[in-house]
C-alpha cells in the first residue's frame, strides 16, 4: 500500500537546506575537519564561573616526559652510593614493596651509583646533573625541585594514565579537559587545550591522554601534529572559496540546530561548535605555526631544533606561542625516558633534545613577562630504581620503573623558585620526608589557577567526580 506524503512545512525546509548542503560539496570537508580537531570545542560555559580564590597563573604548560627520567642521574644526588656501589641493596630498604615483572625475577640487585656529576648552580644552590642539565643549571633560581613524588602504578601505561587522568584505568578526563572545562578559553580562535607530541621511540601515547573522557567533549585537547598543516583538513580544497565554506556551515549550523532541538543531545551543540573552531582556525593556526617572525635570537636561546617541526624545540617555541595567543592549557608529549639498559646514552640524548629547548621555554616567558602567570611543570610517569636491571659495568647500567619516589621539576607564577621540597633515604628509594602524590600535584595545579580541587566537579553516572577524585592537598611548601 503506497504511503500518503505528509505536507509538513517543518520537515520540508529539513529537505531543502539538506539538498542545499549537499550541493555545495561541503559535507566530507565539514566532518573531517571536525574529526581532526578531535571534539575541540569553543570552551564556553566554564563551569568555575567565579574564581575560588585569587589566581597566580592563567595558564599551564606541561611538558610530560614519558617513559620515566630517572632522578639518581638528574634531580636527586646521593654520595651515599659512591661508597656502596656494586654491592646489593639491603633487604630493609625494599620493605616487601613489588617489582616489575622485568626485575623480579634477578638474583642480584647491585646498587648502581651514576657516573654524571652533580653541582650547585644558582644563589640557591640546588643540587643537578652538571653533565646533562647545564642550561636547566641556569634557571635554577627560578624553578622548584620536588624529589619526593610518588605514584601508584608500576608499568607505563596505567601510570601515564594516572598522571594524566588521576586514575589508572582510562575514561577519565585529562587534567588540560578538566582545566578547560573548568575556565573555558581566553581565545575564540583557538582551542582552549593543545597537544603535541615528540620523539616516535618509546611508549604509545593514546589520544585519550589529552581526551575530555566523561566530560562534554569540546574539551578535549586538539593535537597539534609536525609538518605544514598543525591541524588537518582546516584548508579549504581547490575549488571551495571561503564565502563557499561559510555559506556551507550556515547550512551546516541550521540543520544541526533542528537536530538539536529534536534530539536534545548536548554532543550536537558541541559538533556546531567544531565547525565554528575549524572555520575560525582556518586564519589563526597557519599564522600561529608560522615562525619567520620569530628573530634569530629566538633559534639561539631555544636550539636549531626549534626550526624543525616534530621536535620537542619547536614544540616547546610553539608552546610558548599557543601561550602567548590564550590556550590556557599545553601539553607537550616526549618519549624514549625508558631506560632499563644503556642508560648513560639514552640519557644523554633525551638529554640533549630536551634540557636547552626547557629552559629557553622558562627564560623565554620570563623575558615577555609571561612567567609570572604561566606554570611550567616537568616530570615523567614515574622514576628509576637504585638498583641496575641487567649487567652492571663501569660505563652502562639499566634501570627499573620505580614509583616509590622520583622527582620533578615546576616554575612560574605562584612558584617559590630556587627550591626543592622532600627527600629520599639514602638509597634514594623511598621518602625520607614530605611525599607529595599525583593528586597532590593535580590539587597544586588547579589552585594556582584560581580552582579549589575539591570544588571542581562533574556529575556522571550518579555521582560527582572530581579530577582528584576523594584524595589531594595543595603542595603550599612549594608555593610563592
Amino acid at each position: 500500500m503506497r504511503r500518503s506524503r505528509v505536507n509538513n512545512p517543518s520537515i520540508e525546509r529539513h529537505r531543502n537546506l539538506r539538498r542545499q548542503f549537499l550541493a555545495s560539496g561541503g559535507l566530507g570537508l565539514g566532518s573531517l575537519a571536525a574529526s581532526s580537531l578531535l571534539r575541540a570545542g569553543e570552551g564556553q560555559g566554564n563551569a568555575v564561573a567565579t574564581l575560588h580564590r585569587q589566581p597566580k597563573v592563567k595558564r599551564v604548560i606541561y611538558l610530560f616526559q614519558s617513559g620515566g627520567p630517572p632522578q639518581h642521574d638528574l634531580f636527586d644526588y646521593k654520595p651515599h652510593l659512591e661508597s656502596v656501589h656494586g654491592q646489593e641493596v639491603p633487604e630493609s630498604v625494599f620493605r616487601g614493596q613489588r617489582l616489575t615483572g622485568m626485575t623480579a625475577g634477578q638474583s642480584s640487585f647491585p646498587v648502581a651509583k651514576s657516573i654524571f656529576s652533580f653541582e650547585r648552580f644558582g644563589q640557591s644552590g640546588i643540587e643537578l646533573n652538571r653533565d646533562l642539565l647545564p642550561h636547566l643549571g641556569k634557571i635554577a633560581d627560578d624553578i622548584a625541585v620536588v624529589r619526593s613524588m610518588h605514584t601508584e602504578a608500576i608499568n607505563h601505561d596505567p601510570a601515564i594514565t594516572f598522571f594524566q587522568t588521576g586514575f589508572q584505568l582510562s575514561g577519565r578526563p585529562s587534567v588540560g579537559a578538566w582545566a578547560s572545562y573548568g575556565l573555558g578559553s581566553e581565545n575564540e580562535n583557538l582551542p582552549a587545550y593543545v597537544a603535541m607530541t615528540s620523539n616516535k621511540s618509546g611508549q604509545a601515547l593514546y589520544d585519550r591522554l589529552w581526551g575530555a573522557g566523561f566530560l562534554p567533549s569540546q574539551h578535549q585537547g586538539v593535537r597539534f601534529r609536525s609538518g605544514k598543516d598543525p591541524v588537518l583538513f582546516l584548508s579549504n580544497p581547490e575549488g571551495i572559496s571561503q564565502s563557499l565554506r561559510r555559506r556551507t556551515l550556515d547550512h551546516l549550523d541550521e540543520l544541526n540546530h533542528l537536530h538539536l532541538e529534536r534530539e536534545g543531545d548536548p554532543e550536537i551543540q558541541t559538533r556546531i561548535a567544531q565547525y565554528e573552531m575549524a572555520f575560525r582556525m582556518q586564519t589563526s593556526v597557519p599564522e600561529l605555526a608560522d615562525l619567520s617572525t620569530e628573530p634569530e635570537s629566538t633559534f639561539r636561546l631555544y636550539g636549531e631544533d626549534a626550526r624543525k617541526p616534530g621536535t620537542f624545540a619547536y614544540n616547546a617555541l610553539m608552546a610558548r606561542r599557543l601561550s602567548e595567543q590564550g590556550v590556557r592549557f599545553v601539553q607537550l608529549f616526549h618519549r624514549g625516558w625508558d631506560t632499563h639498559g644503556n642508560l648513560p646514552n639514552q640519557l644523554k640524548a633525551r638529554c640533549g633534545e630536551t634540557d636547552q629547548a626547557s629552559a629557553a621555554l622558562v627564560t623565554d616567558l620570563k623575558q615577555r613577562g609571561l612567567l609570572e602567570d604561566t606554570l611550567v611543570v616537568w616530570g615523567g610517569e614515574f622514576g628509576r630504581t637504585v638498583y641496575c636491571q641487567g649487567n652492571l659495568t663501569a660505563k652502562s647500567y639499566g634501570r627499573d620503573h620505580h614509583p616509590r619516589c622520583f622527582s620533578m621539576w615546576v616554575a612560574g607564577g605562584g612558584i617559590r623558585g630556587g627550591t626543592t621540597y622532600g627527600s629520599t633515604d639514602d638509597y634514594g628509594y623511598n621518602i625520607a620526608e614530605n611525599p607529595v602524590s599525583v593528586h597532590d600535584l593535580h590539587a597544586t595545579m588547579l589552585h594556582l589557577l584560581g580552582i579549589d580541587h575539591e570544588r571542581l566537579t562533574y556529575r556522571f553516572q550518579g555521582r560527582r567526580y572530581r579530577l582528584t577524585d576523594v584524595h589531594g592537598r595543595v603542595v603550599n611548601e612549594i608555593l610563592a
